[in-house]
């Protein structure tokens, strides 16, 4: 098997016996992403000799004797959302075209510390906003399954880079899904961690109560090694968890769930789903009743109103966070020819810098919390966001887990939902819940939809702090389905 199909830990494995060096396993995945990357734009920016200095560093530091994390020499691709003092950061935006930060967001400089190779910073949707990474202001990215469909989105770059065998690992943030959904229509695995289990120090702020960082893998050992090498305590953040990381490496590694409640979510086992989504979620809860789960359907009736509730919280927080994109301190600077006062050229420099997408949630914020109707629309809201704590809090009370489609549909065209808002946010309806309520949640591959023979997702939603059993269930089913598939999803997907 070439280095480019082998695992992270299978990797971390041969690094760590000399069985190769983390230069060759650095080189074989650059060649990768030179062969396929003009066809799946999964990258913004490619660090390849940055990236080989990585590696030969790592080599030098295991030929001294040092003893090395388990991913010492693995490569990983990194979203264009966090800090990186050493590569441009974009957010997929014009108006932040070319920024080089001065520092390292936490999550970089832990990934550093692990000894992770640093390919390059993926595509997404401009400041994380978008299920389909069609509005990244430098192009869509592909999906490696299909390429006339999207990756899923916001971060379909780092969710395509790991499908297309770009690199085995990959960094995004969840705001409403934004790992989750491209996972599942991607064919990988995709986790949202506890809100405040991993660091948002230096993440370039979508929506501050919500965004979370993430790991994407091929496999859920793989995802929950990432997990646990980036998350934890950060002083950095003010929103961070004091509190040890949940045990998710032993959890993936355990793989047993005999005897485990699991609650089928009601509300998202219905009408307007994808009938080949559908049928591979209930084949997926036959099978955890035959390993030995104790399956029961339960409702939240509250997550009916999520959609509504976050995209007045959402577009609220982002029209305060994107202020700081005045013209005045970094970034793009349009129409300054000294005749003009400061507020024209705020004005010129985010009407050519930000895009529509952008634009219309900035809109949607500003007006939701203006004078009159902050109470109306997004105070009506956040009591909503209560509401789906308290089903959720109530339903951990009845099963361990919540299950249910990552997505109510496969990967959809390049631009069918481009010029309807509505049925684009659709694409997140069952992921946004958990956001809302800060819970984890985990998405596998569970499939192939019938009609189009692409990716269908399974989510696992566990209580905050619960992270270790979204990988306990995500393992155990995985082994089981790769068992009836006679191998990983993956396998099965068409060659680039």
């Amino acid at each position: 098997m070439s280095l480019i199909r082998k695992s992270a830990a299978e990797l971390g494995a041969l690094l760590g016996a000399g069985e190769v060096s983390a230069v060759e396993v650095a080189q074989a995945h650059l060649d990768r992403v030179a062969e396929i990357d003009g066809k799946v734009h999964a990258f913004l920016h490619v660090a390849a000799e940055s990236a080989l200095a990585q590696a030969r560093a790592i080599d030098e530091r295991r030929a001294k004797g040092e003893r090395l994390g388990p991913l010492a020499g693995v490569p990983i691709a990194h979203k264009d959302v966090f800090t990186t003092s050493d590569m441009p950061t974009t957010a997929g935006s014009k108006i932040l075209q070319g920024w080089r930060p001065p520092y390292d967001a936490t999550v970089t400089r832990r990934l550093r510390e692990a000894g992770l190779v640093i390919l390059g910073k993926t595509n997404l949707d401009e400041f994380a906003m978008g299920s389909s990474t069609e509005n990244s202001a430098f192009g869509p990215t592909r999906n490696p399954w299909d390429l006339t469909r999207v990756p899923g989105g916001s971060s379909g770059g780092s969710s395509a880079a790991v499908a297309a065998y770009a690199a085995p690992l990959s960094t995004g943030t969840d705001t409403g899904g934004s790992i989750r959904q491209p996972a599942a229509v991607t064919g990988i695995v995709g986790m949202k961690p506890t809100y405040g289990g991993s660091s948002r120090y230096g993440l370039i702020a979508f929506a501050s109560s919500l965004d979370t960082p993430g790991p994407f893998a091929r496999n859920v050992l793989d995802a929950a090694l990432l997990h646990e090498a980036f998350s934890g305590h950060d002083p950095m953040d003010s929103t961070s968890i004091d509190a040890p990381v949940p045990g998710v490496v032993e959890a993936a590694k355990r793989a047993d769930i005999a005897g485990l409640r699991v609650g089928v979510v009601r509300e998202f086992d219905s009408e307007g789903f994808q009938a080949g989504v559908v049928a591979r979620f209930h084949e997926t809860v036959e099978l955890l009743e035959s390993l030995g789960a104790k399956v029961v359907e339960l409702s939240c009736p509250s997550f009916t109103t999520a959609l509504p509730a976050y995209y007045l919280i959402a577009p609220s927080e982002c029209s305060s966070n994107l202020a700081r994109f005045d013209a005045m301190r970094y970034g793009l600077r349009v129409g300054d020819d000294g005749e003009r006062s400061a507020e024209e050229v705020m004005a010129m420099t985010r009407a050519a810098g930000f895009g529509p997408e952008v634009k219309r949630r900035i809109m949607l914020g500003t007006y939701a919390l203006s004078s009159g109707y902050y109470d109306a629309y997004y105070g009506q809201a956040q009591k909503v966001r209560t509401l789906i704590a308290r089903d959720f809090e109530a339903a951990f009370h009845q099963v361990d887990v919540l299950i249910s489609p990552t997505t109510p549909t496969t990967a959809f065209p390049i631009g069918e939902r481009v010029d309807d808002p509505m049925a684009m946010y659709l694409a997140d309806l069952c992921t946004i819940p958990a956001n809302l309520a800060g819970n984890a949640a985990i998405s596998i591959p569970c499939g192939l939809a019938d009609e189009d023979g692409l990716p269908v997702g399974l989510q696992i939603m566990a209580p905050v702090l619960g992270d270790d059993r979204c990988y306990r269930v995500g393992a155990a089913l995985e082994t089981a389905l790769e068992s009836r598939w006679g191998g990983p999803l993956l396998s099965k997907a068409p060659a680039l």
